[in-house]
């Protein structure tokens, strides 16, 4: 099979490339300084900002925002014969369904199309290469198995220009052929031509792409669906972006299935939060922030790209530009789907990518309007930028990046309700909370508080969320709906120095005390490991159609019921305890009465 997959090995490859072109480009290339870009991301805002008709922000070297008030917005001329020049494709979650193959085959006829005759021409695969079902009628997911990776990389090649790929939580689904994640890591590797699950390529002159791959599912302690780097390539990452410096001319475009946390991208807090599978390593709560703190050191990233949410770019916060709790020199893109059938939202959407030493622009690639290319952001590097002197203040005009938001008409709606994300000065903090901090007629109300333990705490939306106290992302659900529903929040002294969280409610002397988890993090890591599920599930389908066929005369239907372990409780003696059988798809007296 003809590939174009790029094999040669990853940091060599970055390595050799960076040694052979260093001298040549020391006095060609102009380094790129430090800065913070603007934004248009925050929810708090939204309203406001699609009533606007010019969006362009200029952001100083030394961290603030100044608007700029112009009509046209510049425009990148791409040299072919510009050595700096490339042209990128990124592709989100595929989910290839081999019965269903048209919105593919048609998206990648759009993005053919586009890439052609382009400068430096790459593809970039986000990951979730098959669909999560049974599509050979062998009773077996399809996604992560050998026919789906053969089918994918034939599907790749056709792209007809260079590619790689990271993996995403559902690469390594091939329970049922593969035994352990390093099997089935293996065949991913073998099959699409990857030596490593990360990878890091020079496409132009001082430009790398650098992806990092999941590794883990069968070994996830809580839900198979976060997206997992391991520790080597954490630290591979590392070390490839602090060895390609801003101040070396280095620019740097990175790859993940799931963004990071910090990267205050739009995100659904009905599924990805509460479940836990939203960021990189998002139950891991030392590594998960490293992602971050590297953008925040190194401004040579310059724009980092992820999928995982099958949500489209017709959002506010579907980009979002470094502002706020600090998000270095980077935009941060969430990437569609090509097929209706995996998308949440009706579109279809890949992200597509242009630029060259100035700059570079986010576009849009519309695939339900035949492949129309949209700008979506502009982003330059300039040495100067026209600023308001007397705003600014003497002596501070000198900006090294300039960002662009294009308005489009796209823009106006609100379908998704995203997660909130609280900010200072957003008007919701309770400031050293003391006792009641919300009744129950205020649940809807938004607000957040610290804990003296550092904990970020906050009610939205009926529930009680957990937030990353350095970024104030969301990290999962502390109490439930049914949980609080009609019940007071307090925070009172623990008597000990700290804090306790308490419920309690005007009509019974019941309170209940929110415990936080052994590690100390409040959100409940309740999503089990998908693999258990799914033989559990086997097992019960089993067990009804065994007790249909030996015991049961009549069209009744069996009530098949599961019992569980381990068993958690504060007894030190297991003598007690019950092992009651329960039915695991039963739903809560409240949810059955709604």
């Amino acid at each position: 099979m003809a590939s174009s997959m790029v094999t040669m090995p990853v940091v060599a490859r970055c390595a050799a490339q960076a040694r052979s072109t260093k001298a040549a480009r020391a006095s060609a290339v102009k380094p790129v300084k430090a800065t913070t870009l603007s934004a248009r991301s925050s929810v708090a805002r939204a309203a406001a900002l699609r009533s606007q008709r010019r969006v362009t922000r200029a952001v100083r070297s030394v961290g603030q925002v100044m608007a700029l008030d112009v009509d046209v917005p510049p425009q990148l001329e791409i040299d072919p014969n510009d050595p700096s020049s490339y042209t990128l494709g990124i592709l989100g979650d595929l989910h290839i369904d081999p019965r269903d193959t048209a919105d593919s085959l048609e998206g990648r006829e759009h993005v053919k199309a586009l890439l052609k005759g382009a400068p430096n021409p790459f593809l970039v695969s986000l990951g979730d290469l098959g669909e999560s079902k049974d599509c050979t009628e062998t009773k077996q997911l399809y996604s992560g198995t050998t026919p789906c990776f053969e089918f994918v990389r034939e599907f790749l090649d056709g792209f007809e220009v260079p590619y790689d790929i990271v993996g995403g939580n559902h690469d390594l689904e091939g329970i049922d052929e593969f035994q352990t994640d390093e099997e089935n890591l293996e065949a991913y590797l073998r099959i699409l031509g990857k030596d490593t699950p990360q990878f890091c390529h020079e496409i132009a002159e001082k430009t790398l792409v650098v992806g990092m791959g999941s590794t883990s599912f069968r070994t996830a302690p809580y839900t198979s669906h976060e997206v997992s780097i391991d520790l080597e390539q954490i630290d591979w990452f590392e070390n490839v972006i602090t060895s390609h410096p801003a101040s070396e001319g280095w620019k740097i475009f990175v790859f993940s299935h799931a963004p990071i946390i910090g990267s205050a991208l739009r995100v659904l807090q009905e599924n990805h939060v509460v479940n836990g599978c939203c960021w990189l390593n998002h139950n891991d709560a030392v590594q998960s922030k490293r992602f971050i703190n590297i953008v925040r050191n190194n401004a040579s990233i310059k724009g980092w790209f992820s999928g995982h949410f099958h949500l489209s770019h017709d959002y506010e916060d579907s980009i979002t530009f470094p502002q706020g709790n600090n998000r270095g020199s980077c935009i941060f893109a969430q990437t569609g789907v090509m097929t209706s059938r995996s998308s949440r939202d009706g579109r279809r959407h890949t992200r597509f990518v242009r630029g060259n030493a100035d700059g570079f622009e986010v576009c849009t690639v519309d695939h339900k309007k035949g492949g129309v290319l949209r700008l979506d952001a502009t982003v330059t590097f300039e040495d100067n930028c026209i600023v308001d002197e007397e705003s600014m203040g003497s002596g501070e005009s000198a900006c090294s990046t300039v960002v662009f938001a294009h308005k489009h008409e796209d823009y106006d709606h609100d379908k998704w309700f995203s997660a909130y994300v609280p900010s200072d000065g957003d008007g919701c903090q309770i400031i050293e909370p003391k006792g009641e901090v919300v009744k129950n007629e205020e649940l809807e109300q938004v607000c957040w508080w610290h804990m003296k333990d550092g904990t970020t705490l906050g009610v939205h939306n009926g529930m009680i969320i957990e937030y990353d106290p350095s970024t104030l992302a969301p990290l999962g659900m502390v109490v439930s709906r049914d949980e609080l529903k009609n019940r007071r929040v307090a925070v009172i002294d623990d008597e000990f120095g700290g804090n306790a969280l308490v419920l309690y409610d005007d009509d019974t002397n019941k309170v209940t005390v929110v415990q936080p988890n052994e590690d100390g993090s409040y959100w409940r890591k309740v999503v089990r490991n998908k693999m258990h599920r799914m033989r559990e599930m086997r097992r019960v389908a089993a067990a009804k159609k065994w007790i249909k066929e030996k015991h049961i005369t009549d069209d009744t239907e069996p009530e098949v019921l599961s019992s569980y372990g381990p068993y958690t409780s504060t007894a030190g003696n297991v003598m007690g305890l019950s092992t009651r059988a329960i039915n695991p798809k039963a739903k809560s007296l409240d949810k059955a009465q709604a």
